[in-house]
């Protein structure tokens, strides 16, 4: 089983819509935060740390997994909140705008670590 990480094209749309568009903000929290804390999971379950986390001690292999699990953490988080903008929108836009824009780094992390892991050296 081949396990691409990288985000579909579709969230990535989303995102960017969303900002431009406040009535698409609690689909993109929401969507890209499960997408985030799925890939994350997926990377836990079915690809140890290769690579760069290998031969370096045990230092990189729990940095390699405390990253996918603050990833995860801060998946459901920015579900939660796609959730808590969507009932008052016009109050709550600028978090909603401000915790999208946060979650471009941890899903940058995740496909960063997904191809790092793929690349043995």
């Amino acid at each position: 089983m081949e396990f691409q990480p990288a985000p579909p094209a579709g969230i990535v749309d989303m995102i960017s819509d969303a900002l431009g568009n406040a009535e698409k903000l609690p689909a993109a929290l929401i969507s890209s935060g499960i997408s985030e804390a799925a890939a994350a999971l997926a990377l836990t379950i079915f690809k140890g740390p290769e690579g760069i986390f290998q031969h370096h001690g045990k230092a990189p292999f729990y940095l390699y997994y405390g990253i996918l699990v603050a990833v995860m953490i801060f998946g459901f988080v920015e579900a939660s909140a796609g959730m808590w903008v969507s009932r008052d929108l016009t109050n709550r836009r600028a978090a909603g705008k401000t915790m999208l824009w946060i979650s471009i780094l941890p899903l940058v992390l995740v496909t960063g670590l997904g191809g790092f892991v793929i690349l043995k050296q």
